[in-house]
């Protein structure tokens, strides 16, 4: 038996998907929820095997509430309900846990056998989606492999806002308990691995990335 949770703010979706699914032989629908927190709550209470979940919710995204439960059980599996293949969504879906995505036009005998795929341990994603995902994911992690501040070490990092600080050596060596020697040598090895060569770079550099404050 396939224990399955519904999850949509929409009463009338609801109650249409459990009088569909609750008909095919091997299904039990445990549990309704209507909000990122009555899933959550509703995930822990019924522990169901699949859940049905639309993305957009009242109290947030249903793809924060399939990242909250699978954290707690990740036997679970979460099918992400959605008007429309909107790739950023399928994209955050997928690093959230989610086993896939189905439409909300979907005819419902293609919901259920999607539902039947998931709980065997099935991916619902076809190869073309899953090589979208790897390369975004790929570059991602590209991009932060090109930030040159992920070459500082933890020292470094502290030195450096020191620095934009306006502190001088002398100062920076009081505070992080160094000679001033050794923070000089820090400093050096910063503007190195920045490629940068004055300490009034370095502080513009970090002013450059920081939000504007409000």
């Amino acid at each position: 038996m396939t224990r399955i949770l519904i999850v949509d703010d929409h009463d009338v979706v609801r109650e249409g998907l459990r009088s569909l699914l609750s008909r095919r032989e091997g299904f039990e629908i445990v549990g309704q929820a209507g909000s990122v927190a009555e899933a959550v709550a509703e995930a822990r209470r019924s522990q169901p095997d699949v859940i049905v979940m639309d993305v957009r919710l009242p109290d947030g995204s249903g793809i924060e509430a399939c990242r909250d439960i699978r954290e707690a059980r990740p036997e679970t599996k979460v099918i992400m309900l959605t008007s429309y293949a909107d790739e950023d969504a399928v994209f955050a879906s997928i690093l959230a846990g989610a086993s896939g995505y189905v439409l909300k036009q979907t005819r419902g005998g293609a919901l259920a056998d999607a539902i039947s795929a998931v709980a065997r341990g099935e991916s619902l994603l076809d190869s073309a989606v899953t090589q979208k995902v790897l390369e975004r994911v790929r570059s991602s992690n590209q991009r932060k492999s090109d930030d040159p501040l992920n070459a500082l070490t933890e020292q470094e990092h502290r030195i450096l806002g020191l620095i934009a600080e306006g502190k001088t050596n002398k100062e920076i060596a009081g505070e992080v308990y160094l000679s001033d020697k050794t923070v000089k040598n820090y400093v050096s090895s910063i503007l190195s691995k920045l490629n940068l060569r004055r300490r009034s770079e370095a502080a513009a550099f970090i002013a450059r990335r920081e939000p504007p404050q409000s």
